[in-house]
């Protein structure tokens, strides 16, 4: 599996080998899909592998999904196996660009951008736009947003006898620090 994220971080990043980047390999990203009433369907990666190219303000993202932990470990051993399909599809991905972005215009104070790109989970891309706050402080950029995903739009079935135990919108917020 790390061998996996180290070919496709590769692939991934090779047109950011000349310009001017930043990376972590600690980023957080978590989900939420949880109804009220029933169990809370929260997971989070603490591995998130991510890079920016601050030229010109593309990102680009990989998360192994088994990375993704669950409170319980039976809900994380069925979301493997029935929703996500690590098997078959071992990583999630994002690739777009951050709009606007102008690397000398950050500051110490948080500002707003808009990312906008493709996440591909599943199997299946979709087209993600996602509200982001970034600030440089210490050498390091701070970023850190959210974006609502859908199930169905990636092709993950939900079995009947548990869909209104499962958002239909899943609430995704990242949190990342890079550094040169």
């Amino acid at each position: 599996m790390k061998r996996l994220i180290v070919i496709t971080s590769v692939l991934f990043f090779t047109g950011f080998a000349s310009a001017q980047k930043y990376s972590s390999k600690t980023g957080s990203v978590t989900f939420e899909a949880s109804v009220p009433l029933f169990e809370d369907v929260y997971a989070k990666d603490d591995n998130n592998i991510v890079v920016i190219n601050t030229d010109n303000g593309e990102i680009a993202s990989v998360s192994a999904v088994k990375n993704f932990h669950f409170k319980t470990k039976l809900m994380e051993e069925h979301f493997n196996e029935n929703y996500a399909e690590t098997a078959k599809y071992p990583k999630a991905t994002f690739k777009g660009k951050i709009v606007n972005f102008d690397k000398t215009k950050l500051t110490a104070s948080p500002q707003k951008y808009t990312v906008q790109g493709t996440l591909n989970f599943h199997g299946v891309d979709k087209a993600v736009s996602s509200a982001a706050s970034i600030y440089s402080k210490d050498g390091k950029i701070y970023m850190q947003g959210s974006f609502v995903a859908k199930p169905a739009d990636h092709k993950v079935t939900i079995p009947k006898v548990v869909t209104k135990k499962i958002a239909e919108n899943v609430n995704v917020e990242y949190n990342y620090i890079m550094t040169k």
